[in-house]
């Protein structure tokens, strides 16, 4: 078994280290703030508990869509897709339409049959495409998120978290496509047959009303509220602010605007992005056995940043986990140990690799034979020629 040595590199305690937040007033009922780089929740309340989603599933939807690359495919409307509930765009049965053109009222209008005739073009059926959103959600560590319609209307089980949600919308926005159909603000297009056409227009007030919005999903439902995922971009920080069930009827559709950029200003307001690991930094050594240099040097391999408070960013605790000795030969780069960095509080912010600084050759009894004889050889060889 390997051994360990510990290394306490800083730790700083204090009593003011976390930003206070008892006066930001959300009335979501599942709500959370993250830092979209780095996954950090800055703010959360009942993050973690299922609750239905409503169209802000259209989401995954639409990701699955881009990333299949088919959206240049003929895609025919289905009876069932043209008996979705409202809100809908009107697809009729039979008309056949180009896959990516769907993509513009499921995202900027909400069009619950666009969504079923994407699902049902990719999946073969809602269900089989229902697999394929939750086999994507479980790949992307979203635990607690089961998805039953590619629209999110209210249907047996369907529902995630605000937290889930984040995650997912984190993994979507590093989609260039994906952000580029979230910001567009209107898209005009046809059946294939050029008998109707239709103008989707975006309804995300987010776009509008808050400085560097980026999007994401309006949602609403009986069963789930007023439900809102948007995301903004200031000074090369991507926040994602998720609020669930914000309330009922039109009440509740202003207080997801209200807690959405509450939210977001908290986030801009309060953190920053800072770098808490430089690359190259030297953090110790490891004992090498059957060498002539007897140890190594251990340093970082990777800039680490994290979201952090000014109070957090005095008061990190890092720590390096090293092993205590191997044997030669050691290569540059190999893994010796990690190195984490922390709050006071517990809460880990990075974790990365420490590795040898450089090459360690093996030196004993059998390598000396070897080089010996090598070295015969080789002058040997040279006579003869």
């Amino acid at each position: 078994m390997k051994k360990f040595i510990i290394i306490l590199m800083a730790i700083i305690f204090t009593n003011t280290v976390q930003v206070h937040a008892e006066n930001l007033k959300i009335a979501a009922t599942g709500a959370v703030l993250m830092d979209a780089d780095t996954g950090r929740v800055l703010w959360e309340r009942k993050s973690d508990e299922p609750m239905a989603v409503a169209s802000t599933t259209k989401i995954m939807t639409a990701i699955l869509a881009i990333e299949s690359q088919r959206l240049d495919e003929t895609a025919v409307v289905s009876g069932k897709a043209a008996s979705s509930a409202e809100v809908k765009l009107g697809l009729k049965s039979g008309e056949e339409y180009k896959l990516g053109d769907l993509l513009y009222p499921l995202m900027l209008q909400s069009s619950n049959d666009a969504a079923v005739v994407i699902a049902e073009h990719l999946g073969g059926s809602v269900e089989g495409f229902a697999k394929m959103m939750n086999a994507k959600a479980e790949e992307l560590g979203a635990k607690n998120t089961k998805f039953v319609t590619p629209n999110g209307l209210d249907k047996d089980d369907n529902h995630s978290t605000a937290y889930d949600m984040a995650l997912i919308t984190a993994y979507a926005l590093n989609n260039e496509n994906f952000v580029k159909l979230i910001n567009t603000r209107e898209y005009t297009f046809s059946c294939l047959n050029k008998t109707r056409t239709f103008n989707a227009y975006n309804k995300n007030r987010l776009l509008n009303e808050y400085e560097g919005a980026i999007g994401v999903k309006t949602g609403f439902t009986g069963r789930a509220g007023q439900c809102f995922v948007g995301a903004a971009q200031r000074d090369g920080i991507r926040l994602i602010s998720v609020v669930l069930a914000s309330g009922w009827g039109s009440a509740g559709k202003q207080q997801k605007w209200i807690d959405t950029k509450r939210l977001l200003n908290y986030g801009f307001e309060n953190y920053h992005k800072e770098q808490i690991i430089t690359n190259g930094t030297e953090v110790g050594t490891v004992k090498i056995l059957h060498s002539k240099e007897g140890e190594v040097m251990v340093q970082t391999c990777e800039d680490g940043f994290a979201m952090v408070s000014d109070d957090e960013k005095n008061c990190l605790n890092t720590s390096a986990r090293l092993l205590q000795c191997v044997e030669a030969p050691v290569k540059k780069g190999q893994v010796l140990g990690e190195i984490t960095v922390s709050t006071s509080t517990g809460e880990v912010l990075f974790i990365s690799e420490l590795t040898a600084k450089n090459d360690v050759l093996r030196h004993d009894l059998r390598t000396s034979a070897e080089k010996t004889i090598n070295l015969w050889l080789n002058s040997k060889f040279k006579c003869i020629l």
